[in-house]
C-alpha cells in the first residue's frame, strides 16, 4: 500500500481537484506524510489538555472511538502474538501444499527490483557497485570480488510483503494495530518495537489463483473496478477449484501489472481489486495471505471514498492476514495453473514494516 496515494487523494477531496491534476503536495515523502499525521494527532490531544493514557491491549475502547465498529483483539493466538495468520501454516498445511506439486514447475511471481519501477513520493531504489571490481586481487590465484550498496525504502517498494506493523487505526488519541497493540508499544524510530516483519513465520501452503481477468475479458480490468463476490464465485466455478481454506494464499489476477514500467503514472493512478465484502469473506475463510498483480491488492479509489484501503484494515489490522503486492501472475494464467504450492520467506528484517522478496508457485 502506498501512503503517498492517500495524501494525494485527500488533497483532491479538500480542494475539489479532479484526479490526475497536479497538486502542491505530490512530491511529499511517506515520512513527511506520517509525520504530519502524528503532529496533527498530538496537537489535538494537547488541545484537550493532555494526551490520553494508552489503554492496555486487553482493554476495550469506547464504541464511538472505534471506526471499525468492533474490537478485534486479543488474537486467537493470545494477547502477545505477533505472527498473525502465519500461525496457520501447520505441518498438515505444508503436506497439503506438497501434494499439489505434480510437474515440478516453478513460477517466479516477484518483479525485478530495479531503478525505474513504479514508486510513490520520495521512495526510490538504487544499487551501486563501489568500484569495479570492488576489491582484490588476493592470493596467488588473484581473487577479485564485487559487492553492492543498496539505497531505498526496502520494505515498501516493488514486489513486497506487508507486515502487521504496516497498518493501524486511530482510535481516540492512540493508534491500534493487530492484536490491539498501541502506537506506544509498536512505534520506534529505528525499527518497530512490536509487529516487525521478523516475527513472520515462513510460508509453504496451498495457493490459488483467481483469474478474474479471464472471466471478465479484455487486456486488463479497468482502474477502480471492484471485484464482487459474484465475480469470485464465478471464477472458482470456471476454474473448477474449491474455495479458499484456512492457511491458504489467494492471488487475484487483474492484468494491471501489464502497465509496470510501461506507464508508471497510470499504474499508480489506481487499480482494480476485491471489494470490502470479498475481503471480509476471505477473513472468514481464515486465509493466511492475499495478493494480486496490483500495488494495494484492493480497488483504488474503492467503493467508499471516505474509507480508502479498507481491505488493508480488515486483513492486516483486524485479522493478521498478510498482503503481498505487485505479483507477476501472467505465466500462471497462461498455463491455467489455478492451484499450487506457494512459498515465501519474508526477509527477517528486525522491526521492518514489510519485506521485499520473490514468492514462487510450484505446480
Amino acid at each position: 500500500m502506498q501512503a503517498e496515494w492517500l495524501y494525494r487523494f485527500w488533497q483532491q477531496q479538500a480542494s475539489g481537484r479532479h484526479e490526475g491534476e497536479p497538486g502542491q503536495g505530490e512530491g511529499l515523502s511517506r515520512r513527511d506524510f506520517v509525520k504530519a499525521g502524528l503532529v496533527t494527532g498530538m496537537a489535538a490531544g494537547m488541545a484537550a489538555g493532555h494526551l490520553a493514557r494508552a489503554p492496555h491491549a486487553a482493554e476495550a475502547a469506547p464504541a464511538e472511538e472505534n471506526p471499525m465498529g468492533r474490537q478485534w483483539w486479543p488474537s486467537e493466538w493470545g494477547p502477545e502474538d505477533e505472527a498473525g495468520a502465519s500461525n496457520r501454516i501447520t505441518p498438515a498445511k505444508v503436506l497439503e501444499a506438497a501434494s499439489l506439486i505434480k510437474r515440478g514447475h516453478i513460477y517466479r511471481l516477484g518483479m525485478v527490483l530495479e531503478a525505474g519501477i513504479p514508486t510513490f513520493g520520495a521512495r526510490h531504489v538504487s544499487i551501486t557497485i563501489p568500484g569495479g571490481p570492488t576489491g582484490g586481487p588476493f592470493g596467488k590465484h588473484q581473487l577479485m570480488y564485487n559487492d553492492e550498496m543498496f539505497s531505498g525504502e526496502i520494505g515498501q517498494v516493488g514486489s513486497q510483503f506487508d507486515g502487521l506493523g504496516h497498518i493501524g487505526v486511530k482510535m481516540g488519541n492512540t493508534v491500534r494495530y493487530y492484536n490491539g497493540f498501541t502506537q506506544e508499544q509498536v512505534g520506534g524510530a529505528y525499527g518497530l518495537k512490536k509487529l516487525g516483519v521478523h516475527n513472520v513465520k515462513p510460508f509453504f501452503t496451498r495457493g490459488i489463483l483467481l483469474d478474474v481477468l479471464s472471466l471478465k475479458g479484455g487486456e486488463r480490468l479497468p482502474i477502480g473496478y471492484v471485484i464482487t463476490m459474484d465475480d469470485v464465485m464465478q471464477t472458482l466455478r470456471r476454474q473448477g477449484i474449491r474455495e479458499p481454506g484456512e492457511g491458504d494464499v489467494v492471488l487475484f489476477r487483474t492484468g494491471h501489472i501489464k502497465l509496470w514500467m510501461k506507464d508508471n503514472a497510470e499504474y499508480n493512478r489506481g487499480c482494480p481489486g476485491p471489494s470490502k465484502t470479498v475481503a471480509e469473506w476471505l477473513a472468514e475463510k481464515k486465509i493466511a495471505c492475499v495478493g494480486a498483480d496490483t500495488w494495494p491488492v484492493e480497488a483504488v479509489p474503492g467503493e467508499d471514498p471516505d474509507r480508502p484501503f479498507i481491505c488493508h484494515v480488515i486483513w492486516i489490522t483486524m485479522n493478521g492476514i498478510y498482503i503481498i503486492e505487485n505479483q507477476w501472475l501472467e505465466d500462471l494464467a497462461k498455463d491455467r495453473v489455478y492451484e499450487f504450492a506457494w512459498s515465501f520467506n519474508p526477509l527477517p528484517l528486525k522491526g521492518g514494516t514489510g519485506s521485499p522478496g520473490n514468492s514462487v508457485a510450484i505446480a
